[in-house]
């Protein structure tokens, strides 16, 4: 019996899993960390906002590509060596960002800095895939989230409090000295861990490159990968415009704005201690179809709602909403292709990635035009739609299982 099977019979590796969610935890509040800053870097580079939206671009079309490369490396390095590495790589990258003074510098380490984090959420996804079985790993997974969407609040409610107090340099700094700590207490825990371990090897390029050909042949594969980057496209590229939104649309501070902003990760977190109830009473096609719902709600009332005290209780709906599917996607990514789950894991989020670089590219410019507004209400539009498409292909798939 392998490393992995044992831990699969036995105890969960609970304390590897925290340091995993605490590296998450750094990696996702670098990636949302601009959302509330970009009225302060626009106004301190003398540029619009929708320009100024290229640091969150920057980070996130890295952390898309990025994934080709670190998913074939941790199936022949070791999944957590590569989330030790990418730790230590997006800390240098994120403190020189802070250093730059214009704006194609820092989007180059901002890009930089995507790239290193690009492996720590997916290969930290797929180790817990390796180490825990199937049928447990949902609920494992959510808890697992926690530590991303502590993140996500850290990034878009300490951000916004944090720029106004030390202003979006410094910011940078601290963010760069955490993901530091959190690479060197992985390493100290990757030598008491058996569980997950891979035989250190070379990673075969063009085998690689020819497994994720295969992969994408595969319907399943590109059903849950399609799924994601239209996810990705609606659900980010609208998010990361409504700090500005607020900014703009109410008058308010940047610390107002990152506390609205922290309302989604209150929403998601509820989705963390729901989501064992939830997957047993609505099963994964309800959980994606109310999940998109609450997103829809939440966006359309962005638009609508004329009262800035009404708009946190709306955002949180869009975090609960948003991981009752993203966590759907994200459990179904992990058994697409248990033989290649790095690879597989990396070409979801090479996905879901991809699709929120293109979001926000392609809202910029109706953003500096129309306002957020428009952007809103396109997003809601298309997460109804992927979510309803991905609810019917989970129904048919049963079917089919349950047939065979």
């Amino acid at each position: 019996m392998n490393s992995a099977t044992a831990t699969q019979a036995g105890e969960t590796p609970t304390r590897a899993i925290a340091l995993l969610a605490l590296a998450s935890f750094v990696s996702a509040a670098n990636l949302r960390i601009c959302d509330p800053l970009l009225p302060q870097i626009a106004g301190e580079l003398g540029i619009t906002v929708g320009s100024a939206a290229a640091v969150v671009t920057g980070f996130a079309v890295a952390y898309g590509l990025a994934q080709i490369v670190v998913g074939p490396l941790g199936d022949a390095r070791g999944k957590l060596v590569m989330v030790v590495l990418g730790s230590l790589w997006a800390g240098v990258a994120t403190m020189f960002c802070a250093a730059m003074p214009s704006l194609e510098p820092i989007v180059l380490f901002r890009f930089l800095g995507g790239a290193g984090a690009a492996a720590v959420i997916p290969l930290a996804m797929a180790w817990i895939g390796d180490v825990i079985a199937y049928e447990r790993r949902q609920p494992v997974l959510a808890r697992f989230l926690s530590g991303q969407i502590l993140g996500i609040v850290f990034g878009q409610a300490a951000g916004g409090v944090l720029g106004e107090l030390i202003g979006w340099r410094w910011t940078m700094v601290l963010l760069g000295v955490g993901h530091f700590g959190a690479g060197l207490l992985l390493l100290a825990e990757m030598r008491r861990v058996p569980a997950g371990r891979s035989a250190a090897g070379r990673a075969r390029w063009r085998q690689a490159a020819a497994s994720a050909y295969g992969l994408l042949q595969r319907p399943w594969v590109r059903v849950v990968v399609a799924s994601v980057f239209v996810e990705g496209l609606a659900m980010f590229g609208a998010f990361a415009y409504v700090g500005a939104e607020l900014h703009q649309r109410f008058g308010i501070g940047l610390g107002l704005v990152g506390a609205v902003l922290g309302a989604y990760g209150a929403g998601a977190l509820l989705y963390v201690l729901l989501a064992g109830t939830l997957v047993a009473r609505l099963g994964q096609p309800g959980l994606a179809a109310w999940g998109s719902v609450l997103v829809a709600v939440g966006y359309v009332a962005l638009v609508f709602v004329p009262w800035l005290w009404l708009l946190p209780p709306a955002i949180a709906l869009k975090g609960l909403g948003f991981y009752m599917l993203h966590n759907t996607l994200q459990t179904n990514a992990t058994q697409m292709a248990p033989e290649a789950r790095g690879l597989a894991v990396s070409l979801f989020a090479f996905g879901l990635f991809t699709g929120q670089s293109v979001g926000v590219a392609l809202a910029a410019p109706i953003m500096d035009r129309y306002g957020a507004r428009p952007v809103f209400l396109v997003a809601a539009a298309t997460i109804l739609a992927v979510a309803f498409w991905f609810r019917r292909q989970l129904l048919r798939r049963a079917i089919a299982a349950g047939g065979a």
